[in-house]
């Protein structure tokens, strides 16, 4: 009796997993994503046949993080991991399976699968010593799986439907899903506010670097390479790389892992030009990640790698530009100046400004406009950044676009080269250097020369830097030499405001002197008496 229990209890643990099928058709649904990587490209192991997994033993998959936010909070994420490493404790059964180049092309979609359900086989990657036939298994099924998409069609009566039929592209996206959306581990500042929650997060920190990254890798090459292999038909495709699997995409750009934002770069990018029905929601989708970042969170590590994306969108708009394309631009690309860290991903936003200004050059005011609203008034190394912008946006602006602007533009400019840090004033003064810039200036000298007149003469005066007092002789004599009636004009009027405000100021210190005196007389009157 006691041998039958003992076997009894054993068959139930088995079956106790039977609740997999649910968790594997709910795996997909999560949300996470992936870099590049020349490494996948590699054939499957000549000798030994794969194997491939039994999943009646396989654990489910970790449940979806919120919709908001990928990452999980430290302390679930750390219970995830260890219900995670749990159910995985017993070691999956395997199964020997043959390799698809040796198998007759009537039973490659019935291989395929079983090789796909290993694909979808999750493992504790954090632990090198748990299950290594298994990850080896894994990892040469999903290397033959790479080289077999990315083959062409062989033969005249060849093609991508018959060697992926739709339910092996279904399975495939699902294996894809089962690995890649994933909860993501807490992010830094996340770590510090738990550890500490009056402490500022550590920007030097490293970032973190996911242990499955090497299986991971694969696992994004084999997207990549069903996405781009003129085998995939778009029409069967876009049913499971449908709207929520785009969604899931977007959601990883929050990884931490540059090498899977780099990942994630080239698949969405991918997508969006062999999908063009997901367009509009793609772009929809980028700018709602945008609005959370600039309105409610500003912090989101991938925001560089989705304007990497959107830069290339931008050039290939047509003309004239939809509304919906300015409305970005303002809604959501100049606002984009505005968080604290726009230095980790201004080099791309810059790009993607200019883009606009130089496919359609009314937009030249909207855009300078919209960087003077921004302006920083603190952050010196941000206004460097700034004004390294200005000047690339003024290439490529027109003179009438330009005249709309200029007076707030020159009040900027002319603070900029007043400015105690060195290197803001220098980089304003950087722009006399550009030819465009300067013929824009001699066309509306008249309105420009009396507003930064006065900021040159100050700067000859006072300034502290010797880099900058020549620099800005160097552009006062530019003036001079462009137009010299007009200079001696803004000189004179410079000097009778500096009378005129020397004036003032011994009115002023006549009118203290006089307000001191009375002060004194009263108290001598009074016979007040102080006390110290």
């Amino acid at each position: 009796m006691f041998n039958k229990i003992i076997k009894r209890g054993g068959r139930k643990g088995t079956r106790g997993d039977g609740a997999e099928p649910a968790a594997r058709s709910a795996a997909p649904s999560s949300s996470s994503g992936g870099t590049s990587g020349g490494g996948a490209g590699g054939g499957a192991a000549g000798g030994a046949a794969p194997v491939t997994v039994n999943h009646a033993s396989r654990a489910s998959a970790p449940s979806p993080s919120s919709p908001t936010s990928p990452h999980l909070a430290p302390a679930a994420f750390q219970a995830n991991q260890a219900a995670v490493a749990a159910s995985q404790s017993s070691a999956p059964l395997l199964e020997p399976l043959p390799l698809l180049r040796d198998v007759a092309a009537a039973d490659r979609p019935g291989l395929l699968l079983r090789k796909l359900r290993l694909v979808a086989a999750l493992f504790d990657f954090s632990d090198s010593l748990k299950h290594p036939r298994e990850k080896e298994a894994k990892r040469q099924a999903l290397l033959e799986l790479v080289d077999y998409v990315q083959a062409p069609a062989q033969g005249a009566g060849a093609n991508g439907l018959a060697r992926l039929p739709d339910h092996v592209q279904e399975a495939l996206v699902a294996a894809i899903s089962a690995n890649i959306f994933r909860p993501l581990p807490p992010a830094m500042h996340e770590t510090a506010a738990a550890i500490d929650p009056g402490a500022a997060p550590d920007e030097e920190e490293e970032p973190y670097l996911d242990p499955s990254w090497p299986h991971l890798q694969l696992v994004y090459e084999l997207l990549l390479r069903y996405v781009v292999s003129p085998d995939t038909d778009t029409k069967v495709a876009k049913r499971y790389v449908d709207h929520a699997f785009v969604l899931r995409l977007l959601d990883l750009f929050d990884s931490e892992d540059p090498r899977e934002r780099e990942y994630l770069k080239t698949v969405l990018h991918r997508i969006y030009g062999k999908f063009m029905v997901h367009r509009p929601f793609i772009r929809k989708a980028i700018n709602n990640v945008f609005y959370r970042f600039i309105f409610e969170t500003q912090r989101h590590n991938g925001i560089g790698e989705l304007l990497e994306i959107l830069g290339s969108i931008i050039n290939g708009f047509a003309l004239p530009m939809k509304e919906e394309h300015k409305l970005f631009l303002s809604r959501a690309l100049i606002p984009l100046h505005k968080p604290k860290s726009v230095a980790i991903y201004h080099q791309q936003l810059s790009y993607c400004i200019v883009q606009f200004v130089e496919k359609d050059y009314k937009l030249a005011d909207t855009v300078i406009r919209g960087l003077l609203k921004y302006w920083p008034v603190t952050n010196c190394q941000k206004e460097v950044l700034f004004l390294g912008e200005l000047e690339e946006v003024l290439e490529a602006t027109q003179p009438a676009e330009f005249q709309r602007c200029m007076v707030p533009l020159f009040k900027q400019i002319g603070r900029c080269l007043n400015s105690s840090h060195f290197q803001v004033a220098e980089r304003a003064l950087f722009l006399w250097n550009n030819d465009h810039i300067v013929s824009l200036i001699a066309q509306n000298r008249g309105v420009i020369f009396p507003i930064i007149f006065e900021a040159l003469e100050r700067n000859i005066q006072s300034h502290w830097n010797q880099a900058v007092h020549g620099l800005t002789a160097n552009v006062r004599k530019m003036f001079l030499d462009m137009d010299s009636e007009l200079f001696e004009e803004c000189q004179q009027q410079y000097m009778e405001k500096q009378v005129k405000a020397k004036e003032m100021q011994e009115q002023r210190e006549s009118a203290w002197r006089q307000l001191e005196a009375v002060v004194a007389a009263k108290a001598s009157g009074d016979d007040m008496v102080l006390v110290n």
